[in-house]
């Protein structure tokens, strides 16, 4: 299968993955079904990509930025980072999901969080930190 067609599927899954988790209603199968069913696939894509590939790339690694850019100029290794940040971001954003209905917050609340959480990673999950944060800060204390 061709990078680009690996691409494609992989951002086509994220994709599902979060219209799931923003529009549907959060049940327990649903959520079971995007963990292992949808980021499953895409962390055992992430693998596959990894182990066939990652290590023909001649000068690339984690070292420095030279070897990181040497890694992501081979398409392979570059759709395996796509797909990690895919994997990474739907986990993320399924768990914020999750522990944002914990505590009671409305789904118009947490809809910004997971945009931002698809869209930009981290800053969605600080959005939701910060949240949890300021709950935590007005909360009355109890006598």
């Amino acid at each position: 299968m061709s990078p680009d067609t690996v691409f494609s599927l992989a951002s086509s899954t994220a994709m599902l993955g979060w219209l799931l988790l923003i529009l549907a209603p959060r049940w327990e199968a649903l959520i079971r079904f995007i963990r292992f069913g949808l980021i499953g696939a895409l962390s055992l894509t992430y693998a596959v990509l990894i182990f066939v590939y990652f290590f023909r790339v001649e000068g690339g690694g984690f070292g420095s930025i030279a070897e990181v850019r040497t890694l992501f100029m081979d398409d392979p290794v570059l759709v395996a980072g796509w797909v990690h940040y895919l994997a990474f971001d739907l986990f993320i954003g399924t768990w914020i999901a999750v522990e944002a209905d914990k505590r009671g917050y409305n789904r118009l609340l947490q809809a910004p969080m997971l945009v931002a959480t698809f869209m930009f990673g981290p800053l969605g999950l600080l959005l939701f930190c910060l949240t949890r944060a300021t709950e935590t800060v007005l909360e009355p204390r109890k006598a």
